[in-house]
């Protein structure tokens, strides 16, 4: 583990990257497609991806995350993982072509039949990257994930954008569904290099089985308790309510799924390699937690005060209803900055049993406030989401810091610097706003308060609240491997260096597998024959004499 430090960092910088491009290539994506379709185009694809997402949460079945969880996993283990995925994605998309015309049926739109019909080949598409994903995770190489995943989203949204102004309406959205997770897969095939081996019987599988079902089990809990307001709001007030709604939703939720992918990731392979290593977790932990919080505060405020000039700028004039929901929603950005961060500490110590229990509680409650807030129409339903979000945040830290290293106290105090900064930034900007008016056009106007909000928020971050040191160390930890490496490495280090990280080979190694960057580790105790093992290689040998368990 001794360059993990300069993994994590130079994986989160590609990520981040990655982060910057993503979201201007959604905004702006989103700005194009919003003027050449209407909202019922968008309700139409809202009403579907609410039950395709349900059963979205089963293409993964949670072994991505339990084959980069796993301290080790071996090549039979992950050729077997390969074809559940790939039978649980068959499996998915035959389901979903059986749902459409049960879902044209329930919405009363005729159209959504064929719409979903298409949608379904979406699964199989995914399934077929799922391990090779997890491979490039496991061995952190987030800089080739990151190009693949902008590359992915650039075809997808030219392919969109191109259908839209061919006046194929909601086909457009459809295409670019079906096709990113298609060139995705192809590049994660084409980086890795792996070619999945035949399943095997008693590969050891069963805990990771067990470890993504529950993991499965839980997203599936948590996708309802999010997402059932929208099949309440199409159902009940129609495509174009759904579609008003659903464009406020992922304006305001952008930034914030971009940052947690991006952040998350890269968290999620690190904080499992130091499970054992308590004092290391709990200070990479609440790195990582302020530095959300820190990138995520100023967007909550934005939003907050300038919801009508974003949506006039991002969406245009024919949307101006959605700024009020935007302006409702606005709470939520802050509070998941603050939840999902608590996803990587559960996940990563094993616990995602507690994770299914917490869920389990807050969807009803979700369900319950969001009914209470339909007869109000969409704006009523935002309203009551963000207050169930706001009531539910302490009890939900309690419940997941419970019995870890990380305390309540940890999570207030990571949290009192960015929100005081963020309070006065906001007052600056609310009169910067008050200055401006109506004197300036919308987009310029735009431009000026979350420049006064912006600069003033980090401007007191870093100088008044003190955390100008979090951004140092990460600065120094980026600079300081990339030196070190260049410094010291010798000609024969050079020549044994494998471009996959993080990832060793013991055991029989072939031409094939050197080929595909596979890295031996040290000499380890015998392997029964024919038994490949991917091991981290830098992991810290003392770490578990030293701590014995994780220590939580």
């Amino acid at each position: 583990m001794d360059d993990l430090k300069g993994k994590t960092i130079r994986g989160g910088l590609a990520r981040f990257c990655a982060l910057g491009t993503n979201f201007l290539l959604r905004v702006s994506s989103l700005m194009v497609l919003a003027r050449l379709l209407g909202p019922k185009d968008f309700g139409l694809m809202g009403m579907v991806t609410a039950f395709t997402g349900v059963l979205g949460l089963f293409r993964d079945f949670g072994l991505s995350s339990a084959a980069v969880q796993s301290t080790t996993v071996t090549t039979e283990q992950m050729s077997t993982l390969f074809w559940i995925n790939m039978l649980l994605g068959a499996l998915l998309g035959a389901v979903t072509l059986a749902m459409a015309p049960a879902i044209g049926a329930f919405y009363q739109e005729p159209q959504l039949v064929p719409l979903t019909a298409v949608l379904a080949s979406g699964f199989v598409f995914n399934a077929a990257g799922i391990q090779h994903s997890a491979l490039l995770q496991r061995q952190m190489r987030f800089t080739a994930l990151a190009v693949i995943g902008v590359s992915s989203s650039i075809v997808g949204i030219a392919i969109a954008i191109a259908g839209a102004k061919a006046t194929y309406g909601y086909w457009a959205l459809v295409a670019m569904t079906v096709t990113s997770p298609l060139v995705a897969t192809i590049g994660v095939w084409v980086v890795t290099g792996w070619i999945p081996g035949m399943p095997r019987r008693g590969a050891g599988i069963r805990s990771m089985v067990h470890f993504g079902g529950t993991l499965t089990l839980n997203g599936l809990v948590a996708y309802v308790a999010y997402n059932a307001e929208k099949v309440m709001i199409g159902r009940f007030w129609g495509a174009d309510a759904i579609g008003i709604y659903g464009r406020a939703y992922q304006l305001v939720h952008i930034p914030t799924d971009n940052l947690n992918s991006a952040v998350g990731d890269v968290a999620f392979s690190a904080l499992s390699r130091l499970q054992h290593d308590p004092i290391r977790f709990k200070n990479y932990f609440l790195k990582g937690f302020s530095l959300v919080l820190g990138l995520t505060l100023p967007i909550t405020i934005a939003c907050a005060l300038f919801a009508d000039d974003l949506v006039f700028v991002v969406l245009g004039p024919k949307w101006k209803d959605a700024a009020v929901i935007v302006r409702l929603l606005a709470p939520t950005i802050a509070i998941f900055a603050i939840i999902n961060p608590l996803g990587w500490l559960t996940y990563s110590l094993g616990l995602v049993a507690r994770c299914l229990k917490i869920a389990l509680v807050f969807a009803p409650i979700m369900v319950t406030g969001c009914l209470i807030g339909l007869p109000y129409g969409p704006q009523g339903v935002a309203f009551a989401y963000s207050t169930v979000m706001t009531l539910w945040v302490i009890p939900h830290i309690l419940w997941c810091v419970h019995g870890t290293v990380i305390s309540l106290r940890d999570i207030l105090l990571a949290v009192s610097r960015p929100a005081a900064s963020g309070i006065l930034a906001g007052t600056l900007a609310f009169e910067g706003q008050l200055i401006f008016g109506q004197f300036v056009p919308p987009l310029l106007r735009l431009v000026l308060e979350s420049g006064v909000l912006f600069i003033g928020f980090f401007g007191m971050l870093l100088f008044v609240a003190g955390q100008k040191a979090l951004y140092l160390d990460l600065l120094q930890g980026l600079r300081g491997p990339l030196g070190s490496q260049s410094r010291h490495r010798t000609p024969s280090a050079y020549a044994t260096a494998s471009p996959i990280v993080g990832i060793g080979l013991t055991g029989p190694q072939n031409d094939r597998g050197a080929r595909r960057g596979l890295e031996p580790a040290p000499p380890q105790r015998a392997q029964e024959p024919n038994q490949t093992v991917l091991r981290p290689i830098a992991r810290d040998a003392t770490a578990d004499q030293r701590v014995g368990r994780t220590g939580v």
